[in-house]
């Protein structure tokens, strides 16, 4: 089992910058690649950033060029900076950490979300 707690959302004006926090403990050493999900009202949860093992990053086309993720080892913890916010990037954020087993079953496991409101 992974755990994962989030932390860092907020109220931010348009333009302004937020960094979430997401830290991971249990059996840590078998996650394959961890990412920032989010949800807005009515709409389906999307992929927002994910790093891999070995350190690639891929981003969804809305957030490139202003969202980064990163991870501390060290820590076990992965972040999302996030600047130039957009009223559109309001929504729930979730960490996700992702597990792929030799036999190639996966299995995600997931923060409680940490609420990003972006005022206009």
């Amino acid at each position: 089992q992974v755990q994962l707690v989030e932390s860092g959302g907020g109220l931010v004006q348009a333009g302004g910058s937020l960094r979430l926090s997401c830290a991971a403990s249990g059996k840590i050493f078998s996650i394959n690649s961890m990412g920032w999900y989010r949800q807005a009202p009515g709409k389906q949860r999307e992929l927002v950033a994910l790093i891999i093992n070995g350190g690639s990053t891929n981003y969804a086309d809305s957030v490139k060029g202003r969202f980064t993720i990163s991870r501390d080892d060290a820590k076990n913890t992965v972040y999302l900076q996030m600047n130039s916010l957009k009223p559109e990037d309001a929504a729930v954020y979730y960490c996700n950490a992702r597990r792929k087993d030799r036999d190639n079953t996966v299995y995600d496991y997931w923060g409680q979300g940490t609420q990003v409101t972006v005022s206009s």
